[in-house]
């Protein structure tokens, strides 16, 4: 990242001298001629002197425009990474809300197992005699938590590659730095688990499998 342009420093302001003062003209030709060239060459120096001051100043003024530009380039820069590392927050906030997505499917599949095992023991026990409907109902809280994943999952990764090609062509473009890496989310591959854990419990409940041992 390129350092902030430093201020151009200020002429030091100067006390012009006061304009040279009409001679006392001589009645003699000869002295008068003189004069006349006296005066002018007091005026040159006076007009010299002027020249100099406006020089300076305008050395300021291009400087001053130099320093513009600088900021104007800085500022330009610093507009291109704060673009770039938003695409850093969007694609963090879309990970929160694949986590989101994950512990309503976890919570999902989590009952849905925990109903469909407690009464299939109580029906082993002896304890009621038909637990068809309460094993049905966790098998459906199961599979609707699975559901969710995976549309959340198919979600997450169409929103990735989109966000990825808008990020690929803005570089190409040059609005944006791409320096920063954009690495493969570990809440998907998180997700990618747990959509396996679902399909086990599945399996486990509707061909009574033992995948859990």
């Amino acid at each position: 990242m390129s350092n902030k342009p430093e201020l151009p420093k200020r002429p030091e302001r100067i006390e012009l001298p006061s304009p040279p003062a009409l001679p006392e003209v001589s009645a003699q030709p000869e002295f008068a001629s003189v004069q006349y060239s006296t005066h002018r060459t007091k005026l040159s120096t006076f007009r010299t002197k002027l020249s100099e001051h406006r020089t300076d100043l305008s050395e300021y003024r291009s400087d001053l425009s130099t320093y513009r530009t600088s900021l104007s380039t800085h500022r330009t820069e610093m507009s291109m990474r704060r673009t770039g590392m938003s695409f850093q927050r969007t694609r963090m906030s879309d990970d929160r809300t694949l986590m989101s997505v994950i512990r309503t499917s976890l919570s999902l599949i989590g009952f849905g197992f925990t109903i469909y095992q407690t009464f299939q023991k109580l029906h082993e026990a002896g304890t009621i005699a038909n637990p068809n409907a309460a094993r049905n109902f966790g098998i459906i809280l199961v599979l609707l938590g699975i559901v969710m994943l995976i549309v959340g999952m198919i979600h997450h990764v169409q929103f990735m590659m989109e966000l990825r090609h808008t990020r690929r062509e803005m570089k190409r473009q040059g609005l944006i730095h791409g320096d920063s890496r954009f690495p493969v989310s570990i809440t998907f591959m998180v997700s990618l688990g747990l959509l396996l854990l679902g399909f086990a419990a599945i399996v486990n409940m509707v061909f009574k499998v033992a995948v859990f041992g």
